[in-house]
């Protein structure tokens, strides 16, 4: 099984948000699984199952909020024996421009907070990540990122951000189906406008 996390806060305020961005492709890999989202008290999140490119999967969004995000990820891990090889983590990166993905295949924090937490609780930062940019460049003059993160995306920056949560399901799909490396070479170099970049 593979277990495939979405970074973000619950709540409604924080729907639409940059920092939600990885709960946004969450929400379209659960559709493609056709499942619903289920709460767990035991690992303070909320999952959906199926099977993608053949291969049963676990959508996660952890409800601790983003700072212990990682709480629900190691818990879910080790009650179900999974390794970190299992494991992929979709989440918002101020240093990409809006739309622009990257992957990865292992890695520091970046000073992400909620990654930090997967990795701490996960005992490892060995596993995939697909990076979604939400752009500190498109923070209104004179806000800081942390305000930027949680203001909510409008008019063609949320056509944006929706149309990379989309492009995010389908990395995450190419990857089990294809493998990682493919994934990379494919989604690594498409940019928002669905161009090739330098």
């Amino acid at each position: 099984m593979k277990l495939v996390v979405g970074l973000g806060n619950p709540g409604a305020a924080y729907e639409g948000s940059p920092h939600n961005v990885g709960f946004a492709a969450a929400d379209v890999l659960a559709r493609r699984v056709n499942a619903s989202f289920r709460e767990s008290s035991r690992f303070r999140a909320a999952v959906a199952k199926g099977v993608l490119a053949g291969e049963p999967v676990a959508v996660m969004k952890p409800l601790t909020y983003m700072n212990a995000s990682g709480e629900a990820v190691g818990a879910w891990i080790r009650w179900n024996r999974l390794t970190v090889a299992d494991l992929v983590v979709v989440l918002d990166d101020v240093d990409l421009e809006l739309g622009r993905l990257r992957i990865r295949q292992r890695g520091g924090s970046g000073g992400h907070k909620g990654l930090a937490s997967v990795v701490l609780h996960a005992g490892s930062d060995a596993f995939v990540r697909v990076r979604l940019g939400v752009g500190r460049g498109m923070a209104a003059p004179g806000e800081d990122v942390v305000a930027h993160v949680l203001r909510p995306f409008r008019g063609a920056q949320l056509e944006t951000a929706t149309a990379m949560a989309e492009r995010a399901a389908d990395a995450v799909e190419a990857m089990i189906e294809f493998g990682v490396e493919r994934a990379m070479n494919r989604y690594n170099t498409v940019a928002a406008a669905g161009e090739k970049t330098e």
